[in-house]
């Protein structure tokens, strides 16, 4: 079966306006072009720690590295001709990519903290997942049409400097997933362990050790899921996909046996909690996160579809990559929804989840006895496909902060990104997670008010990015700071988004005096006070950056 993604020969390139474009493996000779031009024009220090970096980067690709980076996808070197897997490889990747532990645990959440019924929940998760995937399908789209990461892509609104913002944040956004997906894989392991108190460090409970054999007792599940996912997305866009179109089977099997074992205990009846007012702000806070879960792909949806040729039907990438999202979201959410039904009036359940959301998912198998405890090592190890995507992504943003950050390999700052993460799970293990699922949810507010200045660039600026003149993307400019918006109106536009946000989102920790109005713990509206005060304020402001800047 064809793969997919294109495989061109070791040591292919070309030339554009005089500067070397990397093919998909880098050309070996590249070290030997380095070396000639540091010759004649002498090497700083800066340089020749990218030219040593580079050295390793070119030894690995004889591993089948991936050794681009930011750089733009010229069309010669993407996939010559699409076959019907290719377009299927879109499906497959968001399937096997969202169907994961991380997502049910979150699907828990409206029965658990927002008190919301079973009926209530459902519609929620469903219908904020389908706005959410609507922009991430979106934007995945002009991997193929413009060949450059979708970070790259925000330069084109939000200009070179500004767009270092954004950078920034999706870098602590995916970064902090990753993080939450290890303490969760963890929290899995440990509810397995034969004593169930293993430490999330060594596989996961408490603090305490467990009675796995001796090999396995020095690895925990925080360092199983960031070794894995760090040789994978380290390696590139051709193991990824090919990891990623079979990693979503064994999470359907189980997902279905979960669903099978575990939904007599689903509560269908009970209604959701508090007066009309507080179930219309939990329904509406529910519903934002649900959105805010699929929507934080659209920072880097493009970024996996770049090999793909131009001439890609937007439609069918759209409809699949839409398709894939959806029922993967919806599996997990619904599965996530019943077993936190389920704590209402079952106390072995209620007791799992107070052990951690990870342990609940371990009890719904709790009747299978030890082929439960497998199949729960399997929803754990599926975590690893939701890390590599951010864990790939990361690796070519970090490279989009400045000229020395896009001379240093993508491998080593994907290397960078899993310490980071790596580091700051096993440390902070007990709280940290905690900390970070209350400040992600407030991270997530920037993508949708990213999202609108980006889609008004599109279609009001740019006329949907065809025609001539001011209306055409000019992929060939994407690393000239000169060739893109100033970025003044899309700052000013963006900050004001935020204000709006912070106005009117609901947390644990914080409620904004407009959210607050809303019965009585808020209703989070963050997403769409934030996107369309960014979407009202922008146009006039990029008018009139146009008429003084002239771009």
């Amino acid at each position: 079966m064809s793969s997919g993604i294109a495989t061109p020969t070791v040591g292919t390139a070309t030339k554009e306006n005089g500067i070397r474009s990397t093919a998909f493996f880098d050309d070996l000779r590249y070290e030997e072009e380095i070396e000639s031009r540091s010759a004649v024009h002498g090497t700083s220090v800066p340089h020749r720690l990218t030219h040593y970096l580079k050295k390793v980067e070119n030894r690995l690709v004889e591993y089948s590295l991936e050794a681009r980076g930011i750089e733009r996808v010229q069309e010669s070197e993407r996939i010559p001709k699409l076959s019907w897997v290719s377009y299927l490889q879109a499906f497959l990747l968001w399937m096997s990519v969202n169907l994961a532990a991380n997502n049910i645990t979150l699907g828990m959440l409206g029965p658990a903290v927002y008190g919301l019924s079973f009926l209530d929940s459902a519609l929620c998760a469903v219908f904020g997942a389908l706005l959410g995937s609507i922009s991430s399908s979106w934007m995945a789209t002009w991997g193929p049409i413009s060949g450059i990461r979708t970070m790259a892509f925000g330069r084109y609104t939000m200009g070179w400097w500004p767009s270092k913002l954004i950078v920034i944040l999706n870098l602590i956004q995916m970064i902090g997933y990753c993080l939450i997906n290890c303490v969760v894989c963890g929290q899995i392991l440990s509810a397995v362990s034969p004593s169930g108190n293993l430490s999330v460090a060594v596989g996961m409970a408490h603090g305490q050790s467990c009675s796995f054999p001796a090999a396995a007792d020095e690895i925990s599940g925080i360092v199983i899921i960031a070794v894995i996912s760090w040789i994978i997305a380290t390696f590139g866009i051709r193991v990824f996909h090919y990891y990623e179109r079979f990693a979503f089977l064994p999470q359907v099997i189980v997902v279905c046996i979960l669903f099978g074992v575990s939904s007599s205990k689903f509560d269908l009846s009970t209604p959701s909690q508090g007066d009309t007012r507080t179930v219309i702000g939990n329904r509406i806070s529910f519903f934002s996160l649900c959105v805010s879960a699929a929507i934080t792909y659209t920072p880097l949806a493009a970024d996996f579809f770049v090999y793909y040729p131009e001439r890609t039907s937007r439609l069918k990438l759209f409809s699949l990559s839409i398709l894939g999202l959806l029922i993967s979201f919806t599996l997990a959410f619904l599965c996530g929804i019943g077993l936190g039904s389920s704590i209402n009036i079952h106390p072995e359940y209620a007791a799992a989840y107070n052990n951690g959301q990870g342990a609940l998912i371990v009890q719904g198998f709790s009747s299978l006895h030890t082929f439960g405890n497998f199949c729960s090592v399997i929803v754990a190890l599926g975590l690893i496909a939701n890390t590599i995507a951010p864990t790939y992504s990361a690796g070519v943003d970090f490279q989009i902060l400045g000229r020395y950050a896009e001379k240093v390999p993508r491998a080593i700052w994907n290397t960078l990104g899993v310490v980071i993460y790596t580091v700051c799970a096993l440390a902070g293990r007990s709280h940290l997670a905690d900390i970070f699922t209350n400040f992600l949810a407030l991270m997530g507010y920037f993508v949708a008010i990213w999202l609108a200045i980006v889609l008004e660039e599109c279609f009001i600026f740019r006329r949907g990015g065809t025609g001539n003149g001011y209306g055409y993307y000019n992929w060939l400019v994407w690393d000239d700071p000169s060739k893109h918006p100033v970025g003044i109106a899309a700052l000013i536009a963006f900050l004001v988004g935020w204000a709006g946000a912070i106005l009117c989102m609901a947390q644990v920790w914080y409620i904004g005096p407009l959210a607050g109005l809303v019965g009585e713990y808020g209703a989070d509206m963050g997403n769409y006070v934030g996107f369309s005060w960014a979407a009202v304020v922008y146009p006039p402001l990029r008018y009139l950056e146009r008429k003084r800047f002239g771009r």
